[in-house]
């Protein structure tokens, strides 16, 4: 009968991840992030008990190969999200149950990618030490960060910050009411290549957002995807920025009010693949030509207009464009379709379409929706009243 010190930690281990499994709520938090957690340490304690007591050796788990468990820690990190350190979460926990699991993981850079700093919650010198820890031991590998702002102190977090931010590929900057000035110069971040700025808190925007738009026109030369999730800008004020650092976007997800000229900004981001825009706008006449942008292949808009108020909510907006590798479209909240304009485009665009979806608050017909199939019989057509992406 096996009995040691390290299987009694793994099985320690197992109870306490099946015990968070049982008292998750599934409808809030991801639980298929803890229940692959849990499942991979089950299995790796049924493989450790399945070689048997080694010859030689006091404990079982000598006898699994190192690669073998690199491997498993790799499953233990969660994809989807960067986690604040926690001792009983991956990697941190993974360090706790032997000695040669922490040897094997203390030294495998890529367990120690991601990591949420929160600045302005509790003692900052303990969760300083902690974060400086985790990024040390990345070693130069690229860095997904979330930074979690509800103070201004941002002198201590520049400075943990510096000796890493070419690592920092990507990183999602959360900005509390607290929180009265941006807390970065975004162009120092040379590795930067994914950035996305959201407000949180019930009392309003954070003050840090009013002059939003004097941080985003002077992006790092890398930059591919700007995400600019709950900021609200004007779309005259957008397309005015006229930074040449926005040409190399290839992803836009962005919050406008105002009239809207979709060339305009297919100008400011000719690499562009993916748009998104959510607001409160309608479109403007466009006056400077026809303009075909050959990159766009995602466009998804939601307005802010009732079903049965707007005749034709994105009327004009496909007038002066051209695009001919759209894939996918959807809208939401735009009142009535503009059917006849948007066939005319896309005959025009010859674009390869794929998906067509119409969301809540689109009013389309049955004939109106039979005509797009006949266009592109392979198409993905889709309605559904409940859907949104706000």
């Amino acid at each position: 009968m096996q009995s040691n010190t390290d299987l009694s930690a793994i099985s320690g281990t197992i109870s306490r991840l099946q015990s968070r499994v049982d008292d998750t709520d599934e409808a809030t938090i991801p639980n298929h992030v803890n229940y692959r957690y849990w499942q991979l340490v089950q299995e790796m304690a049924n493989i450790v008990q399945s070689i048997g007591p080694p010859r030689g050796s006091s404990s079982p788990i000598g006898r699994l190969p190192t690669e073998i468990l690199a491997e498993i820690f790799l499953y233990c990190i969660p994809e989807d999200a960067n986690w604040a350190p926690a001792p009983d979460l991956a990697p941190m926990q993974l360090t706790a149950v032997c000695r040669r699991w922490r040897e094997i993981a203390v030294n495998m850079p890529n367990l120690w990618r991601r990591l949420r700093l929160e600045i302005g919650h509790g003692d900052w010198q303990q969760r300083a030490f902690c974060y400086e820890s985790y990024l040390k031991r990345s070693r130069g590998r690229q860095l997904s960060l979330t930074l979690e702002c509800d103070n201004n102190n941002w002198t201590e977090l520049r400075s943990l910050l510096r000796p890493h931010v070419d690592q920092i590929s990507s990183l999602h900057v959360g900005l509390f009411p607290d929180a009265g000035s941006f807390p970065l110069v975004l162009a120092d971040f040379g590795g930067l290549e994914e950035l996305a700025i959201y407000a949180d808190g019930d009392d309003g925007p954070a003050p840090a957002l009013d002059n939003i738009e004097d941080f985003i026109t002077h992006l790092p030369p890398n930059m591919r995807s700007l995400r600019l999730l709950d900021v609200m800008l004007e779309f005259r004020t957008l397309t005015s920025l006229n930074s040449p650092s926005w040409a190399g976007l290839t992803n836009l997800e962005v919050s406008v009010e105002g009239l809207i000229r979709l060339p305009r900004l297919l100008r400011l981001c000719p690499n562009l693949s993916s748009l998104t825009m959510i607001g409160v706008f309608k479109v403007a006449n466009e006056t400077s030509g026809q303009l075909t942008h050959n990159k766009l292949q995602s466009l998804r808009i939601s307005g802010d207009f009732y079903m049965r108020s707007v005749l034709f909510g994105l009327l004009g907006l496909f007038d002066s464009v051209t695009l001919p590798n759209l894939r996918i479209v959807e809208v939401s909240n735009i009142g009535g379709w503009a059917h006849e304009e948007f066939k005319a485009f896309i005959e025009r665009s010859q674009c390869p379409l794929e998906s067509l979806i119409f969301g809540g608050g689109v009013r389309t017909t049955a004939q109106q929706r039979a005509e797009y199939v006949t266009l592109f019989p392979s198409l993905e057509l889709v309605v559904d009243p409940m859907r949104s992406f706000e």
